[in-house]
């Protein structure tokens, strides 16, 4: 199994631009190519390079969770000034996190750390289990071409 931590970490907020799935989720080929357009669209238009000017750090984060029924997916900064046009504020409780850490290509880091935490190490835990809610990747340059990312998942004891 994957390696992970159970950390506590103390509530959080996001600030993202954001889009409604539509591809299955078990079709992962489908959901990287959707995912990679919406990205390609926010570097395209500057919305990418606002929210980047907008960060009070250099993680950037990428942010899964059901909102109004729909699955959505955000690229998302720790704000450190308001972003008017944002999609939304995501609001992440003082938890205990499941962590899941690794090193990667940038552009496959975020499905990477995802992929194995919900593909290996969630079904193998049996004290614990994800209470819903927005889960979060981040990722940061080591500033060689190479980067490390943490998958957070918010759980509770059983």
């Amino acid at each position: 199994m994957t390696d992970y931590t159970l950390e506590h970490k103390k509530s959080f907020t996001l600030t993202a631009y954001g889009f409604s799935i539509r591809s299955n989720f078990q079709d992962m080929s489908a959901l990287q190519k959707e995912k990679a357009e919406f990205w390609g669209r926010l570097k395209a238009d500057g919305r990418f390079d606002k929210l980047k000017d907008a960060a009070k750090n250099d993680r950037e984060w990428s942010v899964n969770e059901v909102y109004q029924g729909k699955p959505w997916n955000y690229f998302a900064v720790e704000a450190g000034k308001s972003v008017v046009d944002a999609t939304r504020i995501i609001e992440f409780p003082e938890s205990e996190y499941i962590v899941v850490a690794g090193n990667g290509e940038k552009e496959a880091l975020f499905d990477q750390l995802t992929y194995l935490a919900f593909g290996e190490v969630l079904p193998q835990i049996t004290d614990y289990a994800y209470i819903g809610g927005p889960n979060a990747t981040y990722r940061k340059d080591y500033g060689d071409g190479t980067f490390y990312g943490e998958f957070w998942v918010p759980v509770v004891k059983k």
